[in-house]
């Protein structure tokens, strides 16, 4: 009798985590080309340098996509500005990338409201960053 409940405690788990784990189903949208913009070297010779960076956002909801392509231009601009306006400390440094990133998903939650009423984007994620 007791593995009988252990059995059913054990299915009703299983399907418990799946039912969760469908309504914790996110989506991805990758932003085609590459963000590719200079930024600003530091020292006495005012050189420039560029950044090459591949962009996703992860959206709570799939249906969620089609509103982040129909804004794509927009939030395409807000990355490159925030890119260009970066410091070379900021683009070659783990913790100054982390904070462009945290910028780039702050930004896109404040623009994605002011369009839509909701903050759509869940997380930004950078899949390739190159700098030079």
């Amino acid at each position: 009798m007791k593995l009988i409940r252990t059995l059913g405690l054990l299915l009703t788990m299983c399907l418990l985590s799946t039912v969760a784990s469908a309504q914790d189903e996110v989506a991805y949208y990758g932003f085609e080309p590459d963000i590719t913009t200079n930024f600003l070297k530091e020292g006495n010779d005012y050189r420039l340098g560029f950044v090459r960076v591949a962009v996703e956002v992860m959206v709570p909801d799939p249906s969620y996509v089609s509103v982040v392509e129909h804004h794509a231009p927009l939030l395409r601009d807000a990355f490159i500005n925030i890119f260009s306006t970066a410091t070379e400390r900021q683009v070659r440094t783990m913790t100054g990338r982390d904070q462009l990133r945290l910028k780039c998903l702050e930004r896109a939650k404040e623009l994605m409201t002011q369009e839509t009423g909701n903050p759509v984007i869940k997380e930004v994620i950078f899949t390739k960053y190159i700098y030079q």
